[in-house]
């Protein structure tokens, strides 16, 4: 492991990076009152703990009262901040890792009608897509006060005893004045490339005055906007020149594209389905060429890549943010030898969307991210062993059946199906959701290397439970679609599963009807509008599948535009009937009384799944607890004693889609949390 190129040392000036891994600088929502407060430090520890490098905090920490974040960001333009920040930075630095932060104005990226309700500002009056916001075009005066508060900000961040910070300029204030695209100013700040880089270098300069030279400096940028009239690759690389000869940084971390549109930021920050280290190469181009310290990130989500990333010289340091989401511990795995035992990223992007959806940032199957304070990424043994039996060997009964065995228990699961995976082996059917089986793979091998007995092909009943004499029984057992949802003709339609499964093949002109706004209809169109057949998806919502949320919205609707389907809101499926070999779909709308139809031969819904909880239902009145929780204590973090039939033999409880129709990350948070106590 001596010679593994990862874990060589980088000398930035004074600073010593242990080996070659950093988050990159990226903002996942847990600050309290705009403060990096309990929670927060706790999230970035745990990765010092595991081994990482380098944490790069914030993306993007606020420096002015005009740049609002849009979600909840670190406000570095406060004094408050930098006892906060000074705590975290010395609970990291116990640990061998570095501390940085990246500020940024967010310039047009950001909306008026948030915190002050300032006017936003930037270097002309256009509006960005996706906030939708126009901005004020920046005066002189609002310059000289960004440049202030730049250098503000800077001082507090050197003040907590930071190793550095880095300047956000793709798609924020700073490319906003870079971009042809986005600037319209005169004079000294419009026109010329040299005049468009004049705000940023002078921000710099006013940083360093304050920092001092030994405090590190780095700029996060675009090399390339990918858009006509912008900045291209050329101008990208005088900028890296630019950078470097100016002595006022220290290193740059370089991505590729733009992000004023959502298919942009995917494009930046790709998900899964898409393609590993899409812009690696470009990165490794400006820095062969520039030849300075080259920082990079984008869906590095394993330790091939980056393995390569660096062995190959192509950048100095390399980003694995989402991966040590998913596992914390991820680089200590690499030291000691158990990559093997890494929890992989499946880049279901759960963690990003549901930033500007949810609030934070969670990982799809790594339910303690984000809950540090309260959930462990380690499981303790228990005092007592006991006999836990799983029921169903989906997501949820899988951590249920991994977290019971981590404690030490007996662990015995039932499965009906002949393989695990439950939904999740439904939904990879599609090529673009396949890398979803790394939560059931990684399961099954933690599970099997601790002992754990799995009964596949058995619809257990309560004679297969009982037969184990059970201390704990866990009913996972997840839903089936709900077919019953329609006035009538119920019996007319088809699934969704079923389309995804195969079990029904597509007609030539169909109806997709969309109750549920998660992946099952969109999945399900993209597979009917691919064999050729002519495609109506259709919703009540006002969005498109709300559920499945932004960046992930964007390879669905690429897929589907090309292949011509049409999108019809806010229109509701209430019935169907037969008219010859015709099928008549009766449309209704909630905004207004219609009565509407459409003619078609396939019907696909999808309204979302009914609890499988038969068995849940049988074994209640034999259980100690008759399948009650106690809330107070699950949310506290205590073992569940609720005693409340004395006859009952064992605790009964169910988690996932047994309960009800949700989602993955649900059910193995259901599980993790239960079963960390049993």
């Amino acid at each position: 492991m001596k010679n593994d190129p990862l874990l060589q040392p980088l000398q930035l000036k004074h600073l010593t990076l242990k080996n070659r891994v950093m988050l990159t600088s990226h903002e996942p929502a847990y600050p309290e009152d705009g403060m990096p407060k309990a929670l927060y430090r706790a999230y970035h520890v745990e990765r010092a703990k595991g081994g990482v490098a380098l944490t790069m905090t914030a993306g993007s920490a606020a420096v002015s009262r005009d740049s609002p974040p849009v979600f909840n960001n670190i406000l570095a333009y406060k004094d408050e901040v930098v006892p906060w920040m000074r705590e975290l930075t010395d609970a990291c630095h116990e640990h061998g890792t570095a501390v940085m932060i990246q500020l940024t104005h967010l310039g047009r990226r950001t909306r008026w009608d948030k915190g002050d309700w300032l006017p936003i500002v930037s270097a002309s009056n256009h509006r960005e897509a996706s906030h939708r916001a126009y901005p004020k075009k920046a005066e002189l005066w609002d310059i000289e006060r960004l440049i202030a508060d730049y250098a503000d900000a800077a001082e507090r961040m050197h003040a907590a005893g930071l190793d550095g910070l880095e300047i956000q300029a793709y798609g924020h204030l700073m490319d906003q004045f870079w971009s042809p695209l986005t600037n319209e100013l005169d004079g000294p700040y419009g026109g010329s490339l040299e005049n468009r880089l004049r705000f940023t270098f002078e921000v710099l300069a006013s940083i360093r005055e304050r920092v001092g030279d030994t405090f590190l400096l780095g700029v996060r940028y675009t090399g390339d906007e990918c858009l006509p009239g912008g900045i291209d690759a050329r101008d990208g690389m005088a900028i890296s020149h630019r950078l470097k000869d100016s002595g006022l940084v220290d290193f740059l971390n370089v991505v590729k594209g733009h992000i004023d549109t959502d298919p942009g930021l995917t494009d930046v920050i790709p998900i899964q389905g898409m393609p590993s280290a899409p812009h690696l190469d470009f990165a490794g181009e400006i820095k062969r060429e520039v030849d300075f310290p080259t920082f990079h990130g984008a869906k590095i989500q394993d330790v091939a890549t980056a393995r390569h990333a660096i062995a190959s010289g192509k950048v100095d340091m390399i980003g694995m943010t989402r991966a040590h989401m998913a596992d914390p511990h991820l680089m200590k795995k690499v030291i000691e030898g158990r990559e093997a035992e890494i929890r992989p990223c499946v880049g279901a992007n759960y963690c990003l969307d549901r930033i500007y959806q949810g609030g934070a940032a969670y990982c799809i199957h790594n339910a303690a991210t984000g809950r540090e304070t309260t959930l462990p990424h380690t499981i303790t043994p228990a005092a007592t062993r006991r006999k836990v039996v799983v029921v169903g060997s989906g997501p949820g009964g899988l951590e249920a059946a991994r977290v019971a065995a981590e404690r030490g228990h007996e662990v015995v699961v039932f499965e009906a199906a002949d393989a695990p995976g439950g939904q999740i082996r439904l939904t990879a059917q599609s090529e673009r959701r396949r890398e979803m089986m790394g939560i059931v793979d990684w399961r099954i091998e933690r599970c099997q290397a601790m002992g754990v007995t799995f009964h596949f092909n058995v619809f257990a009943e309560n004679d297969e439970v009982l037969a184990e004499s059970p201390d704990v029984v866990i009913v996972a057992t997840g839903g089936l679609p709900n077919e019953q949802a329609l006035a009538e003709g119920n019996e007319l339609a088809v699934t969704g599963w079923d389309i995804l499964s195969g079990h029904a093949k597509p007609g030539s002109n169909v109806l997709v009807y969309d109750d549920a706004g998660d992946h099952t209809a969109l999945q399900a169109a993209e597979i009917i509008a691919q064999a050729g057949s002519k495609v109506e998806y259709m919703t009540a919502d006002r969005a498109l599948a709300p559920e499945v949320m932004a960046m992930n919205l964007v390879p669905y609707m690429r897929a589907l535009q090309k292949l011509d389907v049409t999108f019809t809101p806010t229109f509701r499926l209430t019935g169907i009937r037969r008219d010859g070999s015709d099928l008549v779909a009766s449309i209704s709308s909630d905004y207004t009384q219609l009565d509407l139809e459409r003619r078609v031969d396939q019907v696909v819904v999808n309204f979302g799944t009914l609890p499988m909880d038969d068995l849940y239902e049988e074994l209640k009145p034999l259980s100690s607890n008759r399948g009650a929780v106690d809330y107070d204590d699950l949310i506290a973090g205590r073992a569940q004693a609720l005693d409340t039939n004395p006859d009952g033999t064992f605790q009964l409880f169910r988690i996932g889609d047994a309960i009800a129709h949700r989602n993955t990350h649900a059910a193995i948070y259901d599980a993790l949390r239960l079963v960390k106590d049993l």
